[in-house]
């Protein structure tokens, strides 16, 4: 019963998110009606000292990113930077390579270390630009960016400074760079296979006659640009290479200029306690949130005339719709503790040991716990804190390297993680403008091509031994 509870719960919210109600709202509904059904008189308790201590939480740590990250993504719109790339994009690759330019762009930031959701905000004013010059259906710019953003950058390609190929180090003794090989060759097949898959989808709705969208219909399109003279691409681009150069350099430097964490006393009346904040867990956010400021400042610094005219009303806009996606990603990071902390879930956990390879028993736990919480860091977090010490066992016994365990997890939490629930999901769809019914079966199929991506890395590794 336990099992169905959380099950129930689980496709409740996917059913609301996919017929395009609030999450907001119905993510506690879920999570709390699980609970109600398990012990309710753990309701109240659960409510406030989970469900709101994890939501409040993660907008504590990310709400600056997705506010900056979509002031800055406005700003690219509104001075006409956007069009300026689309231009020389389309001029290099041809009209008929937009999907390619757009996953090499948002690929090239994630693996800089941009945040996923930088990434959506500041991306998709030159996608939604490039689709409409190029006549491609909107509705493929989800799984565009999916495929560019969330996916081989975000866990598979070695190095890749994203959260999800951080947390394995913590648990098999590895880095960032662990299985360079199989980790290739993984980032190898999404990409070629998301780009046929994205490809096919293009020329269907050619043949069909399916254009960009009806004007009248569409939401969420970037401005128009106000100026009349647009930058040159050189220019253009120099914000985003800010972005991502500015990045890297706030990340090596943090930690030279704060140490290992940083204490100050507050100005008040009376004694006070010092405030001690460790640096070394924040150091990312505070390179991301730099970065982004300096992207900020040289939009403004290039481009001012043509920004400073609609900066008021623009940058209203891109802060509620901040606020919103960051609410609805927070919503579904409660959910996933709640959940996570029912009987139901440990039945979920303990019924996937039955599966006896090391490797495949890895890859299923993480990402079915990923898709169960609707959050990949989350899952995987959940399944390596819980079995991380059988993963290791078992390998050892069957002579497999830490630095294989470390790829197959990173790679597996970026699998069935994006269900209609996910909170990159969601705001991914909320920036563009797009409905589950519209876009999310292409998501799901950028989704389908990750996972079998993890088992493809495990055939390759037992059939050659390459690491």
């Amino acid at each position: 019963m336990s099992l169905l509870i959380v099950l129930a719960a689980l496709a409740f919210l996917i059913l609301v998110a996919y017929r395009g109600y609030s999450v907001i709202l119905f993510a506690p509904i879920a999570a709390l009606g699980a609970v109600l059904l398990t012990d309710p008189s753990l309701v109240a308790p659960m409510f406030t000292g989970l469900f709101m201590d994890k939501m409040v939480g993660f907008l504590k740590l990310y709400f600056p990113v997705f506010l900056l990250g979509a002031v800055f993504g406005k700003l690219i719109e509104l001075s006409g930077f956007s069009r300026s790339i689309v231009g020389a994009a389309i001029r290099l690759f041809g009209p008929q390579r937009a999907m390619l330019s757009i996953v090499l762009v948002s690929g090239l930031l994630t693996y800089g270390g941009v945040s996923l959701f930088v990434v959506v905000f500041a991306v998709y004013p030159f996608a939604a630009e490039m689709f409409r010059q190029s006549n491609i259906p909107k509705r493929l710019i989800p799984a565009t960016l999916g495929v560019g953003g969330f996916s081989f950058t975000m866990d598979a390609l070695p190095g890749t400074p994203q959260i999800q190929n951080i947390i394995p180090t913590t648990f098999f003794g590895t880095d960032t760079w662990a299985a360079p090989v199989l980790g290739t060759l993984g980032s190898v097949f999404v990409l070629a296979v998301g780009m046929a898959y994205l490809e096919w989808r293009r020329r269907a709705a050619v043949r069909s006659g399916e254009g960009y969208g009806d004007p009248a219909t569409l939401v969420n399109e970037p401005a128009p640009f106000a100026g009349t003279h647009l930058a040159h691409a050189g220019i253009a681009v120099l914000p985003l290479v800010l972005v991502f150069v500015s990045n890297k350099l706030f990340t090596l430097g943090i930690p030279n200029w704060y140490g290992a964490e940083h204490s100050f006393v507050p100005s008040i009346m009376g004694s006070s306690a010092p405030v001690v904040q460790g640096v070394a867990k924040i150091t990312a956010i505070w390179a991301v949130l730099g970065a982004l400021l300096v992207g900020i400042l040289s939009v403004l610094a290039l481009a001012w005339r043509p920004v400073v005219t609609q900066f008021a009303e623009g940058t209203k806009a891109a802060i509620g719709g901040a606020v919103l996606a960051a609410m609805n990603t927070a919503s579904e990071y409660g959910f996933g503790a709640v959940i996570a902390a029912l009987p139901g879930f440990m039945v979920v956990a303990n019924a996937l040991g039955a599966i006896k390879d090391p490797l495949l028993h890895e890859a299923v736990t993480v990402t079915g716990l990923a898709g169960v919480t609707g959050s990949a860091s989350g899952g995987m977090s959940i399944a390596l804190a819980a079995m991380s010490e059988t993963f290791i066992a078992n390998a050892q016994a069957a002579g497999i390297p830490m630095e294989v365990l470390h790829r197959v997890a990173a790679m597996a939490s970026g699998g069935m993680d994006s269900l209609p629930h996910n909170g990159a999901v969601i705001t991914l769809l909320m920036v563009t403008g797009l409905t589950h019914r519209q876009a999310y079966k292409d998501i799901f199929a950028v989704t389908i091509i990750k996972t079998l991506a993890v088992f493809v890395v495990i055939g390759i590794y037992y059939a050659t031994g390459w690491v």
